[in-house]
């Protein structure tokens, strides 16, 4: 696998009780590289497209999913998966506050319970996916005499823009990953880190009554974007991705000549 590494990456992420933990800048390459593997495993074994039957949507959060599960076997016990399918973070931060938490949640029955992990007190890893957005069919048909890119197609050359959604507004520790499709693979193509991500990043959309600090979508502004990419991590080494960053973000901070 080609990919440009950030030498001078921040990936130090604070726990909500002040702990700073300096992320093994090797565990983001090493999952990408596993979550790859897994990806071929399910192309190439499993006798159905299961990709076109999880549909775009769920296919992002299914490569989310794959690198959650990844990124937390290279942690050796760092991190481990958040136990409830709606809890948040993704990853819970096992220091020693943690460890304490998940202990004592376990001597008292409530491991299964969501309150306790949503979020989780001491924090961790947010991971979301992403493969951009695309013009509509109508424009594709207009600028390339296509609908729209298929499933399967790659997608760089119709890019026009991207960012990350939620269901609420507290995430301050975000991997985010871009994918798209390499010979109809999907294939993450970057991989970002926000330790520095505000409230205020992130656009409530469709808030609901009652729901609390949870909303029905949240959807990250430029400027977040913008954070996402000064803390870029991993870039696929080919200029197409490389030129579409720096110009969505007004930049010339990925560069093939590192």
């Amino acid at each position: 696998m080609n990919y440009l590494i950030n030498p001078s990456a921040n990936t130090c992420l604070t726990s909500p009780y002040g702990i700073v933990s300096d992320l093994d800048k090797n565990w983001f390459y090493d999952a990408l590289r596993d979550t790859h593997n897994l990806i071929e495993k399910i192309m190439y074994e499993i006798p159905v497209d299961i990709f076109s039957i999880l549909g775009m949507r769920n296919l992002s959060a299914f490569i989310g999913e794959l690198y959650v599960v990844s990124l937390a076997n290279y942690s050796s016990g760092g991190f481990i998966k958040n136990p409830h399918q709606d809890g948040y973070p993704d990853l819970l931060l096992m220091d020693n506050y943690g460890q304490q938490l998940w202990q004592q949640l376990n001597l008292s029955g409530q491991l299964r319970y969501k309150q306790p992990f949503s979020p989780f007190q001491n924090g961790g890893l947010e991971v979301k996916a992403t493969c951009g957005s695309v013009p509509t069919p109508e424009e594709c048909l207009r600028k390339w005499g296509i609908s729209k890119p298929d499933m399967g197609d790659t997608r760089i050359s119709f890019l026009k823009s991207y960012d990350w959604k939620a269901h609420h507004q507290e995430i301050n520790n975000l991997i985010g990953i871009i994918w798209d499709f390499n010979n109809r693979t999907p294939e993450i193509v970057a991989v970002f880190f926000g330790n520095n991500l505000v409230q205020d990043d992130w656009r409530m959309q469709d808030r609901k009554e009652g729901r609390g600090r949870t909303t029905s979508l949240s959807v990250m502004t430029r400027v977040g974007v913008a954070k996402m990419y000064q803390n870029w991590i991993l870039v696929k080494n080919d200029f197409r991705y490389i030129d579409f960053l720096n110009r969505y973000n007004h930049g010339n901070l990925i560069s093939s000549k590192l």
